[in-house]
């Protein structure tokens, strides 16, 4: 579908433009999110609304939470009842964007590559339009075969990948890296917590290889299953964890959406 709104304009995607002097577009500087449209209702939309106006307010962006929550109504009443991810974003240039997108086609399982990555401390809780490093992870993961990326620090700590958020089984246990190394605060991985004995733990490189079975969530995925990190192929996949918390985030959802 092409279509898009462009500061309270309807209009097709295709034709909508911005200044090419907008800092958003030369420096990266703006906000962003993405929410996943379940017939035309997005899910959990306020709290995409409220990571939004936080990442704005930490990054010093004039930010109108009710001219974008009111996009959203006149490009979704455009649409009508549609499965899509709904991109927002807003730059310095203080243009409002909203875009429907295709869900993308994933395959059923996926392999990581561990690429090393030292997150931005300024940066915390922004989720910011400079995601050139997050896409070189992954392209750098590519080149070695994979599909996506796992970052790592310097120093051999798990984080995420660069999208997504990371859940391991490790000795029986659901576990995630903790926020307090400085990844993205994830409105799936909240949703994970919520269904699920999940709990925060440092995990290592070391670690890997000691995985009963892994997952990926997203505002787009669930629970993707991890087959294999650095050619190692984990025990299962998707495992048995997977399969629950990606039923049980589902179920939220629906129970969520019918509220």
């Amino acid at each position: 579908m092409d279509l898009a709104i462009l500061d309270g304009t309807v209009q097709p995607a295709s034709t909508a433009t911005i200044s090419i002097l907008d800092e958003g577009l030369l420096r990266g500087d703006g906000v962003f999110e993405v929410a996943r449209l379940y017939a035309g209702v997005p899910y959990a939309l306020e709290e995409h609304l409220e990571r939004m106006a936080r990442s704005a307010e930490n990054l010093r962006l004039p930010l109108d939470v009710a001219q974008v929550r009111a996009d959203i109504a006149a490009l979704l009443a455009a649409a009508g009842p549609v499965d899509m991810a709904l991109r927002l974003f807003v730059t310095r240039g203080g243009r409002r964007v909203g875009l429907l997108e295709p869900i993308p086609e994933r395959p059923a399982t996926i392999a990581l590559a561990t690429v090393a990555f030292a997150p931005s401390r300024v940066m915390d809780a922004v989720k910011s339009l400079s995601y050139g490093a997050n896409m070189l992870t992954r392209r750098l993961a590519q080149e070695q075969g994979a599909d996506d990326a796992l970052l790592l620090t310097p120093h051999g700590r798990v984080l995420e990948g660069p999208t997504a958020a990371f859940f391991a089984v490790l000795g029986g246990e659901l576990v995630t890296p903790p926020l307090s190394d400085h990844i993205l605060d994830s409105i799936t991985r909240r949703k994970v917590f919520a269904v699920s004995d999940a709990r925060e733990q440092v995990l290592t490189r070391d670690d890997l290889p000691h995985l009963d079975e892994a997952f990926l969530v997203s505002t787009l995925q669930n629970a993707h299953p991890v087959h294999a990190i650095d050619g190692t192929a984990l025990p299962a996949a998707p495992g048995p964890r997977a399969r629950e918390v990606g039923a049980a985030v589902g179920e939220l959802i629906e129970r969520e959406l019918a509220a």
